[in-house]
């Protein structure tokens, strides 16, 4: 049980909220860097170049979704769910997954699959292969990250098509020299979006700011530039999840579109 809700400007400045089980987990970026937040650990930023959003992907931004598989290749036809699709693939470039790699952390791939229905030209199944390399002087690991997720019931929200329902089965393999043997590990998440709105009043630019412990110089597990700074981490956005339970499996929490900008509120104080 649990629910998110998800803001974005464009490709790369996006913030997303999300609760299970009680547990908030926060992800965004803000153009430059890509981070992470969860009860468990630190805010985090990744490495290598900020990242569009995988779950906007599923069927909430088609025009993302174009953008990504424009230098794609065909590999074929496949019927999914009934429904006549061409498959279309892209493999992350070399110099990408340079970027994200570290010292202890190689990317070995990242392949993403779209199957898009012949008769309306919209993302039905979504697939991605990701396998990386974990270096220690016990022996190396291996983890492969497999996700397909499904998406379906689309309806029009401002003459846009977006996916309202679908499902994702995630698995987590992993191998190689270690003691632990062979693991792996399944998830599924069914989804249903509640609301969808476009030109949300009150989303600025520092909703999409970076947590505040993620200062300058404390990028530097990220490898990114050491000018990234959260001036304003406390400014507030439109709407968030909420953790008393009121959020349904799986939906999106409704944005209130009656709090102020707080852009505009330091304005009027100065």
């Amino acid at each position: 049980m649990g629910g998110f809700v998800l803001w974005q400007k464009n490709p790369d400045l996006w913030c997303l909220e999300l609760v299970v089980s009680g547990c908030k987990i926060s992800a965004g970026s803000d153009g430059r860097v890509a981070w992470r937040q969860t009860p468990w650990h630190q805010s985090h930023a990744s490495r290598g170049p900020p990242r569009p959003l995988r779950r906007s992907l599923q069927g909430l931004d088609p025009m993302l979704t174009a953008n990504l598989f424009s230098n794609s290749s065909c590999i074929g036809e496949k019927a999914v769910n009934g429904e006549d699709c061409f498959v279309l693939k892209l493999d992350a470039e070399a110099a990408t997954l340079r970027a994200r790699n570290s010292s202890s952390v190689e990317i070995i791939r990242h392949t993403v699959w779209g199957y898009f229905s012949q008769r309306t030209g919209l993302l039905v199944q979504l697939e991605d292969s990701h396998l990386l390399q974990i270096k220690s002087n016990h022996g190396n690991v291996y983890w492969e990250t497999t996700m397909e997720s499904h998406v379906e019931d689309y309806r029009p929200v401002d003459g846009i098509n977006i996916a309202h329902a679908g499902r994702s089965n995630v698995s987590l393999f992993r191998f190689g020299d270690n003691n632990d043997g062979n693991t792996r590990t399944r998830m599924e998440e069914t989804w249903t979006i509640e609301e969808v709105d476009f030109n949300i009043w009150g989303l600025s630019i520092d909703c999409f700011l970076p947590p505040s412990d993620l200062r300058e110089g404390g990028s530097q597990e990220s490898g990114q530039s050491n000018d990234v700074k959260a001036k304003n981490p406390g400014t507030p956005l439109p709407g968030r999840v909420q953790t008393n339970g009121r959020i349904g499996p799986s939906k999106v929490a409704a944005i209130d579109l009656d709090e102020p900008d707080s852009t505009s509120e330091e304005e009027g104080q100065s």
